[in-house]
Order: structure tokens, then sequence, then C-alpha cells
């Protein structure tokens, strides 16, 4: 996967630099504040560091719809586009316990929550309505966990801390809307889990988990 996120790098990179797409920004098309609405495709596998290739019988991953919203601000730097953005999506990507092998990508027992993202990007128009983008930046993911223990119910949270990289398109529908698809991918290093009630919060330490996502956005730019 690590080739895989190499090359769309090296792919979005050739495509910024090339002399066809070096357009300056249309004034007011990919500039100003935006917001969007998200959904796509999501997916969290157990990292290099725990996954089990060795044991077929262990669920290594979980997926499902991711949604949400998310804002920005874009301005014109000289022929590049530059922004920063932030993000609030959720999910329903979970796993189902039926008596069989707990590793559940190294968390245990859980579905996901809400994740936080913070960041910035860069891109450069292949035409005068389509923007090409990298992007990258700060991620804090939830995964809630459900266990249970002589008919009683328990619940806590792993609060994850990690980066994220992507890359995507816009197209300018006109000079307010647009749409988006983006692929981007996530690791969560280090983790702490949040228990309901006074129990004290216990800090996980290291992790590893990677999230796959490819998103659609659908905005207004004011």
């Amino acid at each position: 996967m690590k080739k895989t996120v190499a090359l769309f790098a090296a792919a979005s990179v050739a495509a910024i630099a090339a002399p066809a797409a070096a357009q300056d920004a249309t004034d007011g098309t990919f500039t100003g504040p935006r917001a969007e609405a998200l959904v796509g495709y999501d997916v969290s596998k157990a990292g290099s560091d725990i996954d089990d290739d060795a044991n077929e019988g262990n669920d290594q991953s979980i997926d499902g719809v991711t949604y949400g919203v998310g804002v920005g601000y874009d301005f014109n730097a000289g022929g590049v586009v530059l922004g920063l953005e932030g993000e609030l999506t959720d999910s329903t990507a979970d796993v189902e316990f039926d008596g069989g092998d707990g590793e559940f990508f190294g968390l245990g027992n859980v579905n996901a929550g809400r994740d936080l993202y913070v960041g910035a990007r860069a891109g450069i128009l292949a035409n005068p309505d389509l923007l090409l983008y990298v992007k990258g930046g700060y991620t804090n993911a939830r995964y809630n966990v459900n266990s249970s223990f002589d008919g009683d119910e328990y619940r806590a949270k792993i609060d994850t801390d990690g980066f994220r990289v992507g890359a995507g398109a816009e197209y300018a529908l006109n000079e307010n809307t647009y749409a988006k698809l983006e692929y981007r991918y996530s690791n969560y290093g280090e983790a702490e889990l949040d228990f309901e009630g006074d129990t004290p919060d216990a800090d996980l330490g290291e992790i590893d988990v990677d999230r796959h996502q490819v998103m659609l956005g659908f905005g207004y730019r004011f």
C-alpha cells in the first residue's frame, strides 16, 4: 500500500508540473471560503506492524460508508491554488462479532466513530474549470468499543492520532458550486482508551491502523 500511495503522489506531482497545466487560477472560481458535503467508501485495516496474514480467521478490517461536512479557504498564489481545510465525518464501518476470532485489526470489537481532520492542500488547473490537487494534515479518529460481560454492556472510546495524505480533482460546475473526487490515506500511530463514567482513561501507546477512503464531495464557494 505504501507503494500505491507513492505512485499516487508521483502522478499528482507530475500533473502539477506539466506545462500544459500551468494556468493561473480564474478569479472567483477556485478562490475564497467554501463549504461542502462529503460521502464515500471507508475501510480501516491492520497496519503492517500488527497484520496477521497467517491466520485467515482473524478479521483485519472493517468497512462502510463515511459521510460528513468540510470547510476551507483557497487563494491564488501566482498560478498555484493553496488552501486550508477542515472536516468532521462519521462512518458506518463496524465489526460483527458472532463468537469467532476477536482480532479485529488490533483494536478489538469496535465500530468507527467521528473523524476530525485539519490540513492544507495545493493544486493547479488542468483546465480553467478543473483543479488537480494534493493534500495532507492531521487526523483524530474515534473508534467505539462495544463489549459485554455477564449480561452487562460496556462501552468505551479509542481516540487515535495520526496523519492524512491524499490527492483529488475538483470540477467547478459554475463560479459558486463544485464537485470533487478524492482518495486519501490515513495512518494512526497513537491512541488513548476513554472509559465512560469515573474510570480513568488509559494510554494505549503506539498502534498501527491504516485507513483508506474514496470520497465524493459537493460544495458551495462563497
